[in-house]
């Protein structure tokens, strides 16, 4: 093998190794909850939450604070599809925004799936931000031309879409999901928590087993 060839899979094999590294490092920073004051949990759930999938009476409910750029959500994005297809109906499984002030884009990102929300289309937007991560995120400025492109590809009234992104009330319904994740001790993205219990993740399976201890508990 050539010098140069052998000399560029050691460079890519060393960033990919620094990569997991970051990713391991972010989730594994998440520290327990800290209670409210009184020593009241605080609510990790409310009646506006984006529910993703719905178990039922009784079922197990997972919460995830996230941001649409930060890698290690994208990178568990793929984990969380697999287990929400394994656990369909037993579980309920809630997104929540917590988008990080170092993410340019975080912030227009979650209006761009609030406004998509508006419409009944919030998962579609989930998903296509998600997706196409890589592609807008670690930008120098922000770029919600971007995400109006996607609404568009969504087919979402557009008129509906714009004027949702300029209500302050969008903003705020974003930043109302991030208070309550500082709340709550979010510092870090992924953050999950199951019944109420912040999951400290060490581990790539630390949450399936979690979820398969609450759903068999």
């Amino acid at each position: 093998m050539k010098n140069s060839v052998k000399a560029t899979l050691i460079a890519i094999a060393v960033t990919i190794v620094l990569l997991i590294a970051g990713i391991v490092f972010a989730i594994s920073q998440q520290q327990p909850a800290a209670p409210a004051e009184g020593g009241e949990p605080q609510q990790t759930v409310r009646t506006d939450s984006h529910v993703l999938d719905d178990g039922g009476e009784g079922a197990v409910t997972v919460v995830e604070f996230l941001d649409f750029e930060c890698e290690a959500c994208g990178a568990f994005y793929p984990v969380v599809e697999d287990l929400r297809e394994k656990y369909d109906g037993e579980i309920t499984y809630v997104v929540r925004y917590f988008p990080l002030p170092g993410h340019i884009n975080s912030t227009q990102a979650a209006l761009a799936a609030e406004a998509a929300g508006q419409q009944d289309r919030f998962e579609d937007m989930y998903r296509r931000l998600f997706e196409t991560q890589a592609q807008w995120g670690e930008q120098p400025e922000e770029t919600p031309e971007v995400f109006r492109g996607f609404a568009q590809d969504l087919g979402l009234d557009m008129g509906a879409y714009n004027a949702a992104i300029a209500d302050p009330a969008t903003a705020e319904r974003v930043q109302s999901d991030k208070a309550d994740g500082e709340k709550l001790g979010v510092n870090s993205t992924p953050t999950f928590f199951i019944d109420g219990e912040k999951i400290v993740l060490q581990e790539w399976d630390d949450l399936e087993q979690a979820i398969e201890k609450a759903v068999n508990g």
